[in-house]
């Protein structure tokens, strides 16, 4: 059951940017559908698709059209993306690369 879940997360979201342009409130539903396979199925969300929506309204994100990203280097250095509907703020850390000394 959790790896045709897996399955069907994927699809959805795949089908979701590829209808973005043409219809987002039918990418939104999509994610709606591929967080409840989620839930329900106990299976995480690919982080390279977690960062796609909004964890507020759940709407699906593409930067420059409903959000906008930014980075910031105070503090840790983190990415901060903008949903344009309800607002919501989602900061992401940057893991800083380590040097060694020669």
């Amino acid at each position: 059951m959790r790896e045709i879940g897996r399955e069907r997360i994927e699809r959805l979201f795949k089908m979701a940017e590829e209808i973005f342009h043409e219809y987002p409130e039918l990418a939104d539903r999509y994610v709606e559908l591929a967080r409840k396979i989620s839930m329900k199925a106990r299976i995480r969300i690919p982080k390279k698709w977690r960062r796609r929506f909004c964890h507020k309204c759940y709407a699906f994100l593409v930067a420059g059209v409903n959000c906008h990203v930014r980075i910031k280097p105070r503090r840790s250095p983190h990415i901060v993306v903008t949903c344009h509907r309800c607002g919501n703020k989602m900061r992401y850390l940057i893991k800083r690369r380590v040097r060694k000394d020669e």
